[in-house]
């Protein structure tokens, strides 16, 4: 299949996920994307959090699908000239080293614009350029609570929590490509190459937009009318944790179904729209509720929301999250089970749709890692297992012009 990303050469200088994350969705849709590695290393994730003795990690496999693994010594002078060689061949170099270590290698913003006018230089970072932390090492909680994530999440009564999802590393992975996609484009118009760059605090920041805005309403008001702290509690002047209620404005909890006693997953959230709450009384048997006054609209909830949600409660006790699901749906109710991950594994709709996919592996057999979250009418990208270490060392330097004895030199050297 011939891929959208086909003929775009990437020089993948990243490591652990954020950078790998990036480089890994440009390949699924047909990026050459060459991963370039330590000699006798390599990436350190290909060891890290391993279930398998002496096969690289699923840390490692579930980011790195799709790519080539060149492994390099870009120290030494042969190494240098090779990496010269794919910058002038290549379209995109992505990295996530630290501030100043491409220029200590010798390949400054300066250096490879000489070699490559055309090239995109693409960057994640900690923190923006200029930023008085921008020397600080970012990993992704440190980047959850610099970017206002962590300060919001959680319950009043407890401490700021980080998320499970990686709105740190993969979010700003994503972000990345998006910003390689539009220099790719800018290019197509100008002629140039430019450099990108993503930085996590900013990144989070972004998918933190909505509590930036409460905190600006909570600066007018005073009070938020749609976290549980109103109107019975107190606020201060900054934005709250205000547990499991949404933050659009709609309440929602989550909330215990048949089996929560033994099963830590047996829940459902459940959603309380303007539009759905006569639906709402009929499924739960309470259709006095839909002209009560105390009842009738969000604003009359809002005082009584609790109480509300221990009547939903009770309904649901006899009740599995999936038989809730089934009767809640065919309402119109907005909701769904609190999936494990050990469910989500096993989710044959996930499965058929291509999100979650099985790959076979040269070494660990077949693995289970995400698919692509992005569909298209016109094509269906197929994911591949991640490259062993130097796999393609070869393959990539002849591609480059290098003979036999030549490579097996480099080999030698221990430079590849």
């Amino acid at each position: 299949m011939n891929l959208p990303l086909h003929g775009i050469k990437i020089i993948d200088f990243t490591h652990v996920q954020a950078g790998p994350a990036c480089t890994q969705l440009l390949a699924w849709f047909g990026a050459d994307v060459i991963k370039v590695e330590r000699p006798g290393s390599g990436d350190v994730t290909r060891s890290q959090l391993r279930d398998q003795p002496d096969t690289d990690a699923l840390y490692f496999t579930m980011l790195n699908s799709n790519k080539r693994s060149l492994t390099l010594d870009t120290k030494k002078p042969e190494g240098k000239k090779i990496l010269e060689q794919l910058i002038r061949e290549s379209d995109v170099l992505v990295e996530n080293f630290g501030p100043g270590a491409l220029d200590r290698m010798g390949f400054s913003w300066a250096r490879i614009n000489e070699l490559n006018p055309m090239m995109i230089v693409a960057s994640v970072k900690g923190f923006s350029d200029g930023h008085h932390y921008e020397d600080l090492k970012v990993y992704e909680n440190v980047a959850q609570c610099a970017g206002g994530a962590a300060s919001t999440t959680g319950f009043w009564d407890g401490p700021p929590t980080v998320s499970a999802a990686a709105l740190g590393d993969s979010n700003t992975g994503m972000h990345l490509a998006i910003g390689i996609l539009t220099a790719i484009i800018g290019r197509q118009q100008t002629g140039k190459g430019q450099k990108v760059a993503v930085s996590m605090q900013d990144a989070v920041l972004n998918l933190c937009r909505v509590k930036l805005r409460d905190q600006q309403r909570l600066d007018t008001l005073g009070y938020l009318e749609e976290y549980p702290q109103y109107p019975h509690g107190t606020f201060s002047d900054v934005v709250p944790r205000g547990g499991n209620a949404g933050g659009g404005g709609q309440p929602g909890w989550v909330l215990k179904c048949k089996g929560w006693e033994t099963d830590p997953n047996a829940y459902i959230y459940f959603t309380i729209q303007g539009h759905a709450w006569e639906p709402i009384c009929k499924a739960l048997g309470k259709e006095e509720w839909i002209t009560d006054p105390n009842y009738n609209t969000p604003k009359a909830r809002q005082p009584h929301i609790f109480d509300i949600f221990q009547t939903i409660e009770a309904w649901l006790a006899d009740k599995t999250k999936y038989e809730a699901v089934d009767i809640l749906r065919k309402f119109d109710i907005p909701c769904s089970p609190v999936l494990s991950m050990k469910e989500i594994a096993a989710d044959e709709s996930l499965r058929k749709s291509g999100s979650i996919v099985e790959v076979p592996h040269k070494e660990r057999g077949t693995y289970l890692t995400v698919g692509s979250p992005i569909k298209f009418s016109d094509m269906k990208p197929e994911i591949t297992g991640s490259p062993l270490l130097g796999e393609h060392s070869e393959e990539v330097l002849a591609g480059l012009g290098y003979g036999a004895e030549e490579i097996a030199s480099l080999r030698e050297a221990q430079v590849i």
